[in-house]
């Protein structure tokens, strides 16, 4: 059976049109930092440039362009119109510039009458995978119904990528060449370290994940300790592990909400939790710790910060709303440590650490990509090239500096003298070490 003529001619006339709208965002093909393959087979740009993005049909590149915003390419790419063969983050490190500086309205009228000239898809997106949370942003019911869609797939797909301690935030590579166990060992014992633990001392860990944290500074130091998650399969998990290790006696992981929290604490760790609270929530969020700890306590904040120059419109990004990170809201450091000021915190010591989490994020993406079968066996084949994409694309923003990952140390003032020591020389000082730097506390 022969095509019709018309067919042929739509597929030169899709194929032309989209090589236009190609050029007239990233210039003449030789120069693109990225190549291109289209649907028939014919390629544009560089042969030895680090990715190739595959425009599947001839509208896959209306599909990401329409409607304007991140939510339409992500989807493009996820339910597979799009596809990416080598570095998605060269993909990111090649247009986001480009597309950054080409927002004159007298230029992207001109590009939004190219991309209507292309094929429409023949459907809507499936949005498979998509949150649609109900109820009052932040409520505890919604808190819960998001924390949830994130962290609850199965823990098989996580094991894949994660560390052997299922870290979930970034490490610390105190050389280069660190591969990530090593790096996320070495954040345990520094976030410990920082806090400096005594044996005996009560650890509250909140958002504890899958236990890493909590098991590490129990065995390694002596102390008791409490994680709570709104998971369950991170708290199965994470009592799981505890019991392997036979320290069942002396910690545990209940699925509960910060907000509901009683008793007192020698000291606090919250390892990429703050991210979830909601910028409104922040005073709540830290006048709950303080109130959790005893009088001159710390508290170990770790979480992602947006830079203040990046405009509102990128530090909320729509794709990662609808499909990884519902309701998630960060914001400055500077606003992070205004509200636990306000809350009556002292603040210690910041450090960014946004390097290593792009060194991280690295890792991840590279361990996913080889997982790739056995990921989309455990979740399925958008859940891979969601994050795939997510992580991909954080790594390129943590590089240039769009994101911060701040660890903030804060202290519950007791009205005298802090009884912390004068410099952070005990941190360092027993970096490698497993053994606690300091005596049990006297109570």
């Amino acid at each position: 059976m022969t095509a019709h003529p018309l067919a042929g001619r739509h597929e030169r006339d899709a194929a032309a049109g989209t090589t236009a709208l190609l050029s007239a965002v990233l210039g003449p093909p030789e120069g693109w930092g990225i190549g291109v393959r289209l649907w028939d087979g014919s390629r544009l740009g560089p042969h030895d440039a680090p990715a190739t993005i595959v425009l599947r049909h001839s509208w896959s590149l209306r599909h990401m362009l329409w409607p304007p915003g991140d939510t339409a390419a992500g989807e493009a790419f996820v339910f597979g119109d799009v596809d990416v063969e080598g570095s998605l983050e060269a993909v990111f490190g090649a247009l986001m510039p480009v597309l950054e500086r080409e927002r004159r309205p007298a230029h992207l009228l001109r590009l939004m009458r190219l991309v209507w000239r292309l094929p429409a898809p023949p459907t809507p997106p499936e949005r498979r995978h998509a949150s649609a949370p109900t109820g009052a942003a932040h409520s505890k019911d919604r808190d819960r119904e998001v924390v949830r869609h994130h962290y609850d797939l199965p823990v098989e797909f996580y094991r894949l990528w994660l560390d052997r301690r299922m870290q979930y935030s970034c490490g610390y590579f105190e050389r280069p060449d660190a591969d990530l166990d090593t790096a996320q060992e070495a954040k345990l014992a520094h976030i410990c370290r920082k806090l400096r633990l005594r044996p005996g001392d009560r650890l509250l860990d909140i958002g504890c994940g899958w236990g890493g944290l909590l098991e590490y500074a129990v065995s390694h130091y002596g102390v008791r300790g409490l994680g709570v998650t709104l998971s369950q399969p991170q708290t199965d998990e994470a009592n799981a592990r505890f019991s392997r290790a036979g320290l069942s006696d002396a910690v545990h992981a209940e699925v509960l909400d910060y907000r509901d929290l009683q008793g007192e604490f020698d000291a606090i760790a919250s390892v990429g939790m703050a991210e979830h609270v909601g910028a409104a929530n922040l005073h709540q969020y830290f006048s709950k710790a303080l109130a959790l700890l005893r009088p001159g306590g710390l508290f170990l904040n770790h979480a992602i910060s947006a830079a203040w120059s990046e405009p509102r419109r990128r530090r909320e990004s729509g794709f990662i709303q609808r499909y990884v990170f519902p309701d998630g809201e960060l914001v400055p450091i500077s606003t992070m440590l205004a509200e636990a000021e306000r809350a009556g915190f002292e603040v210690r010591d910041v450090e960014n650490l946004r390097e290593h989490y792009a060194t991280t994020l690295r890792h991840w993406v590279g361990r996913l990509e080889a997982a790739h079968e056995r990921a989309a066996l455990a979740a399925d084949e958008v859940v891979y090239r969601i994050w795939r994409l997510y992580m991909s694309g954080c790594a390129y923003n943590f590089d240039r500096g769009a994101l911060g990952i701040c660890q903030s140390l804060l202290h519950k003032p007791t009205g005298g003298p802090s009884a912390l020591p004068p410099t952070r020389a005990d941190w360092y000082a027993a970096a490698g070490t497993a053994t606690p730097v300091l005596p049990a506390r006297q109570r």
